[in-house]
């Protein structure tokens, strides 16, 4: 016996397939939080305290601040930063500042050039404010003689 399929007897059975609930719709995947990261606390100092720019600058760091599951920009959000500089160790306190995010969650501070310590050119950055469960990061410069570095939070509700 031989069974002969048309074009519209498949076109058909591919469509009932299809609105039978074995294909699901695309859906937009959450956006995960960020984790700490191992060494991202060393030497964090609560409370340090906002300010226009730490020692004489000449350093950008920046990036953004966006909410887990929707990822919407976070303003008004607290992110305190502290590194081993030219012009002093990331232990001392005027090695410490911290900045607020703008209306598209993006902050910005510029501070004097980071150097390496312990081999590697690193910044320290932390979210602790208490509205969202506190990040500690340690993003690692590529190159000593980069002139900026970006750090990313995705913040989970405390």
């Amino acid at each position: 016996m031989t069974i002969l399929l048309h074009r519209r007897t498949f076109l058909a059975a591919g469509g009932s397939l299809l609105t039978g609930g074995l294909v699901a719709p695309a859906r937009a995947a959450a956006v995960a939080a960020t984790p700490s990261m191992a060494g991202g606390s060393n030497n964090y100092m609560p409370g340090a305290p906002i300010l226009p720019r730490i020692g004489k600058g000449g350093f950008i760091m920046s990036g953004t601040v966006r909410r887990a599951g929707d990822g919407k920009p976070l303003a008004g959000q607290r992110i305190q930063i502290w590194a081993h500089t030219v012009e002093g160790y990331e232990t001392d306190q005027r090695s410490h500042g911290a900045t607020l995010t703008d209306e598209n969650g993006v902050f910005r501070l510029e501070m004097p050039q980071i150097i390496p310590a312990f081999g590697q050119a690193h910044a320290h950055l932390a979210y602790d404010s208490g509205q969202f469960k506190t990040v500690f990061l340690r993003p690692v410069m590529r190159s000593p003689k980069e002139t900026s570095l970006e750090a990313h939070f995705v913040l989970e509700q405390a």
